[in-house]
């Protein structure tokens, strides 16, 4: 497979591990990137030698940290709608792939890429991961299936309360809740995901 520059493309046995690339922003959602993704799974779901899909983050700061704000400050309303909507037909790919998909989070997990993660099947962290659904901070709600997919996962009381407050909360908190499966340390994350993406395989 071709790397991209915004999504690197690996391959280990039957295991894709894509990574966002783009780290000086903190990995944030761009437009290309959420285009990239869409194709770059589509093109997975159709390759047989693909049984399961990784998704993580360049460097040692953040899986996603929301979205792009610069690009967003520049959008009038028809471009934002055309952003969000490329946002969400790119999780809703992530949800209904039809092979298995693991979030490995290594770090900053916020607003779009916490909804990107929960649109995977499970998610894994290392320690340093934080997470938060925090686009009430600026008078909006997750656009991207977060006031869905969080409810499900954790129940309604909690999530509502993350939701309406915006707090962020460590790996550890994430494991208490059932937002992550497991902790693993930064630098035998992807390895340790490798293990569980192979035995799946």
């Amino acid at each position: 497979m071709d790397n991209a520059d915004v999504i690197l493309v690996g391959q280990r046995n039957s295991v894709a591990i894509l990574t966002f690339n783009r780290p000086r922003a903190l990995n944030a959602l761009n437009s290309e990137l959420n285009r990239k993704l869409l194709d770059t799974l589509t093109k997975i779901e159709g390759d047989s030698e693909i049984k399961a899909v990784i998704l993580t983050g360049a460097g040692d700061k953040a899986f996603i940290a929301g979205a792009d704000i610069k690009e967003m400050q520049s959008m009038d309303a028809i471009a934002a709608r055309a952003f969000a909507l490329d946002a969400k037909k790119a999780v809703d790919k992530i949800y209904n792939l039809k092979k298995p998909v693991i979030a490995a989070i290594n770090g900053f997990c916020l607003g779009g890429g916490m909804e990107y993660a929960l649109a995977c099947d499970f998610r894994v962290a290392s320690p340093n991961a934080r997470f938060a659904l925090p686009e009430i901070t600026i008078g909006i709600l997750p656009g991207s299936g977060g006031t869905q997919r969080l409810p499900r996962l954790i129940g309604t009381g909690l999530a509502k309360e993350l939701i309406y407050t915006g707090e962020m909360f460590d790996a550890r908190r994430a494991l208490e809740l059932g937002v992550i499966n497991h902790l693993f340390e930064r630098e035998s994350l992807i390895e340790e995901t490798v293990k569980i993406a192979e035995k799946i395989a």
